[in-house]
């Protein structure tokens, strides 16, 4: 793939080419400031003051280009807007269509000026990421923070584009008004929901989407998932409507479903279990978070088999989830909690949520792509919320054949056979997508053909040619010498680590301390009030259940509302904030605890954590390094490491706190969420900038 300098050549519009951005004078220039720096000829601040001036100089080249075509575009409308007038008068609707095309055409035109728009803050965005990256120096913070804010800010009109967004409003107003030959009589402002179905119109609402990041609820919903289709498409993106096949989407789906219920069954009754095997409650900490230490590595070996084939990941998945839901009920008559926690370990190594991701980004079209992400997400939520609920409804007890049934167990059994039902339908039903059979075919060719040629080319000729394509790479312009500009995959976790920038650590950072204090408010739930209120199993699993009930209606209202309303970076600070809020009130300051003062503390806790979360994964997208688009070491991976290994330390925290008693318990594990949260804000603020 071409690197950013190039495509920014190849996509500017000939007439237009002197307004662009200079991005490879301006790349020069820093390799410049980098030598001079060194050899002493100039010092820091003298390449400040300068690099500022000539970035200054390139943003007001863009603006006040953009405002003399807005202008250009805003008088054509206003012309044909009095010839719309007459025509409607005469009913000539000959001549109406005729308007209708020429305000077509000035929306094909403004197309053009948005994407004109889109490749110039791209490049400022990378050019400063480029500059701060040579020079260990955060200008993008200096340099946002002082422009953007200035009452004559030139800056904004590229980030915020209010003028040109008034000319889309003008445009859509009049072609609502021509719907139909007789004219429509619907006016956009009077009805905001209604959907202008006119292709330019859909051409001109993508490119501001695009451009300023706005969000619909099935956006938010999709940054859940970290599968927002983005600028650009992933080298492995081979979705399109021939490989596309709804019942393998569909059984993605289930499994998510099915693994988040296997994930919370447990939780209500954990407790209990771990009591009923002759182990403290707080023991609950490590069953729980067993699964998710196996996850850790399950994670990267699904990831990675992921890149060869998705039907035989997910039938080991069930495979294993089977096996270790099978120990985990037969733990109890075997009274051992070993086998309990292995059934558990067993449990997390069938994770095959980053197979369900990935199949998602690579096998689903784009169209449907982001309906796909948010079906991933509800269908998370969903399961964390049965999970409990079906908990609470197996409150019974009975042997067959001196196997014991009760409510420890029957989440085990329930599991059971839930995963061989879902096995039998993936079996019938999966169908391999048609680009992974392709390369499995051709990788098996290949390999025939390697070893014939040479005993030691695994890979057939795809090493050679992997090899010529690097090479060739090279002797490009000095571009491809800047990692962030390449669009090779990192190969391992520790080269995808460093391609990790201060602002991508700050937002896995808050992703850790989200998962960290979720896990802690779940975990310890069934212990903490059963200790302080006397709750019933049954009771907690309400509870839990509605809490996990929570997670859609609050995503609509963030991603249908309040995401219009304020800025991303201005969302996750208050979310931040309001978490921080809910870990204090948890607090037991005195010696009565009440209900009220822990289901109050758990609710802010846990929505505002939820919010949190789709903010920072949409940001997190955005400022992640493209490299880690793709590959089996990519974003989703990380981001899911993150939470995977925040919720192993909650529960570890959990059981480690046990041993101060119940009485303390609660205090002990919220002191480390409250200490994790503090530095997240810090850090946040340290990096405030960054995320414009």
């Amino acid at each position: 793939m071409v690197n950013f300098g190039k495509k920014l050549m190849a996509d500017q519009l000939e007439e237009w080419r002197e307004y662009y951005i200079n991005y490879k004078m301006m790349k020069k220039k820093v390799k410049q400031y980098v030598q001079q720096t060194q050899t002493g000829g100039k010092n820091r601040d003298q390449v400040l003051k300068e690099f500022s001036r000539m970035l200054d100089d390139q943003i007001e080249k863009i603006v006040l280009f953009l405002l003399q075509q807005q202008g250009h575009l805003a008088r054509r409308i206003e012309n044909l807007g009095e010839q719309r007038v007459v025509l409607m008068e005469r009913s000539d609707v000959s001549q109406i269509c005729q308007i209708r095309q020429a305000y077509r055409e000035v929306g094909y035109d403004l197309v053009k000026l948005l994407r004109f728009l889109d490749s110039n803050a791209t490049g400022i965005r990378k050019i400063l990421k480029k500059f701060d990256k040579r020079f260990g120096y955060k200008f993008t913070d200096y340099y946002v923070s002082t422009r953007a804010n200035h009452p004559y800010s030139q800056l904004q009109q590229i980030f915020k584009q209010v003028g040109v967004v008034a000319v889309v409003g003008a445009l859509s107003r009049n072609l609502s008004y021509l719907q139909d030959h007789q004219g429509s009589l619907a006016n956009i402002y009077d009805y905001p929901s209604l959907i202008l179905k006119d292709p330019v119109i859909e051409q001109i609402n993508h490119s501001v989407q695009k451009l300023t990041h706005s969000t619909s609820f099935l956006q938010f919903l999709g940054q859940h998932a970290l599968i927002v289709p983005g600028d650009m498409q992933s080298g492995s993106d081979l979705g399109d409507d021939k490989d596309y096949h709804f019942l393998s989407l569909l059984l993605n789906l289930v499994n998510t479903f099915l693994y988040m219920v296997n994930t919370y069954i447990i939780v209500p009754t954990a407790d209990d279990y771990s009591v009923s095997l002759g182990a403290a409650a707080t023991v609950c900490g490590v069953i729980i978070g067993s699964m998710a230490v196996a996850q850790i590595f399950s994670s990267v070996y699904f990831s990675a088999w992921s890149n060869r084939s998705y039907f035989r990941p997910l039938v080991f998945s069930c495979i294993m989830l089977f096996l270790g839901n099978l120990l985990y009920a037969l733990a109890y008559d075997l009274n051992s909690l070993t086998v309990l926690i292995a059934g558990r370990l067993l449990c997390g190594l069938g994770s095959a949520r980053a197979v369900n991701r990935r199949y998602i980004s690579d096998c689903v079209p784009l169209k449907t792509r982001l309906q796909a992400s948010a079906g991933f997400v509800s269908a998370s939520a969903l399961g964390m919320a049965c999970g409990p609920a079906l908990a609470g409804l197996l409150q019974t007890k009975f042997k067959i054949y001196g196997l014991t049934f009760n409510q420890n167990t029957l989440p085990g059994w329930v599991m059971c056979l839930a995963w061989i039902a879902y096995l039998f339908w993936l079996w019938i039903s999966f169908k391999e997508p048609g680009h992974i059979a392709t390369e499995n075919s051709v990788s098996t060719q290949s390999s025939d053909s390697g070893r014939r040629v040479s005993g030691n080319l695994e890979g057939g000729l795809g090493e050679p040619l992997l090899i010529d394509a690097k090479a060739g790479q090279d002797e490009d312009d000095e571009d491809n010498d800047d990692p962030e500009e390449s669009h090779t995959p990192a190969t391992s976790l520790a080269a995808a680590y460093r391609l990790l920038t201060p602002s991508v650590k700050v937002q896995l950072l808050i992703y850790f301390m989200l998962k960290f204090a979720m896990e802690i408010l779940l975990s310890e739930s069934s212990v903490v009030t059963t200790f302080y209120f006397k709750w019933t199993t049954s009771t907690v699993a309400i509870f839990l259940a509605v809490l996990g009930l929570t997670v859609l209606p609050v995503n609509v209202i963030v991603g249908s509302y309040v995401t219009n309303l304020f800025q991303d970076r201005q969302i996750l600070v208050a979310s931040e904030i309001m978490v921080l809020i809910g870990i204090v009130m948890s607090f037991c300051f005195t010696p009565h605890y009440s209900v009220p003062q822990y289901v109050t503390s758990a609710l802010i806790t846990f929505v505002f954590a939820e919010v949190l979360e789709g903010v920072n994964l949409s940001l997190l997208s955005r400022v992640m390094s493209s490299r880690l688009s793709r590959g089996t070491y990519n974003g989703g991976l990380l981001s899911t490491e993150a939470g995977t290994l925040a919720r192993v330390a909650a529960d570890m925290t959990i059981t480690a706190a046990g041993y101060l008693g119940q009485g303390r318990l609660l205090n002990a594990t919220l002191l480390p969420s409250l200490v994790i949260c503090l530095a997240s804000i810090v850090a946040t603020f340290c990096t405030y900038n960054s995320l414009y």
